[in-house]
């Protein structure tokens, strides 16, 4: 299937050629997450849960297990930027945002590199860490990173251990994007002046506090509107913007494209189409 950048992977099977005898199956997804229906796909899925064969998903593949239902009463992950859309679709699947999940015959990882990390925790599960060492050196992976480590770079990680009340302003912000607080507010609550707040953000970001603070809430708009189905007027009240106008021209002005627009722009995005006659595939037999 195509990737989001257009490349496109052949199958070496067909699902109705795979063999019987698998272990497990992983379902590798492109982001943002795909709309289109692959009923085929879900139910040959749904065949091999039922053969108690474990099944797994990289990336977005975790969207399409939770779609078939398979994932249903397991905790799973997927990738950062669609962890809202997954619990949104899915309350029956427990969502959580580390790096990747292990729940009994269920595989699923955020995707990139935690690709690597979840494979090198399951060969070392089941062979010892001491091969699972090994791998990791010949990869030269620095460390092999545990399933709850974060996806995301730590905010501390990224601006500085040394600006404790600059972190904390951003982690105030980042926790109320619904009903933004004033600069004034975010200075009273750290303990510092608004003009030493905006001193801050100028030195160490060089950006004002309210300007950074209006790009969160965009780029948080964003991902609602490229990954989940919400009404946009709710996704402009969820982001901190009273009025559906203010929304659209905020966002058009800071994106180029108007809410509305980036939807249209997601939902039709085209598929490459893929060469679906079986006799012009490379088909492995037993």
């Amino acid at each position: 299937m195509p990737s989001n950048t257009g490349v496109v992977t052949v199958s070496d099977y067909l699902t109705c050629d795979a063999p019987n005898d698998l272990d497990a199956i992983f379902v590798c997804g492109a982001s943002p997450v795909s709309k289109n229906e692959n009923q085929t796909l879900e139910n040959w899925l749904k065949k091999q849960a039922k053969r108690n064969v474990g099944l797994g998903g990289v990336c977005t593949g975790s969207h399409l297990l939770a779609k078939a239902g398979l994932l249903d009463g397991y905790r799973a992950t997927i990738h950062w930027w669609s962890i809202a859309n997954l619990r949104d679709e899915f309350p029956q699947t427990i969502v959580s945002n580390h790096l990747f999940e292990v729940d009994r015959d269920r595989y699923t990882c955020s995707g990139g590199t935690a690709a690597m990390d979840m494979m090198l925790f399951l060969i070392g599960k089941q062979h010892g860490m001491s091969l699972a060492s090994s791998i990791s050196e010949q990869f030269v992976c620095e460390r092999i990173r545990t399933h709850d480590d974060p996806q995301r770079i730590p905010l501390q990680a990224r601006i500085g251990t040394g600006q404790p009340k600059l972190v904390e302003a951003i982690q105030l912000m980042e926790a109320n994007i619904q009903e933004p607080l004033s600069s004034d507010d975010i200075a009273y609550h750290v303990g510092v002046s608004r003009r030493h707040l905006e001193r801050l953000f100028k030195s160490n970001l060089d950006i004002v506090p309210s300007r950074y603070y209006l790009e969160l809430r965009l780029q948080h708009a964003k991902q609602l509107l490229t990954q989940t189905d919400k009404a946009i007027n709710d996704i402009g009240n969820e982001c901190g913007f009273s009025t559906a106008p203010h929304f659209s021209t905020t966002y058009k002005s800071f994106f180029g494209v108007t809410p509305r627009e980036e939807r249209k722009k997601t939902h039709n995005k085209v598929s490459i189409p893929l060469q679906s006659d079986r006799k012009k595939r490379q088909l492995w037999k037993k």
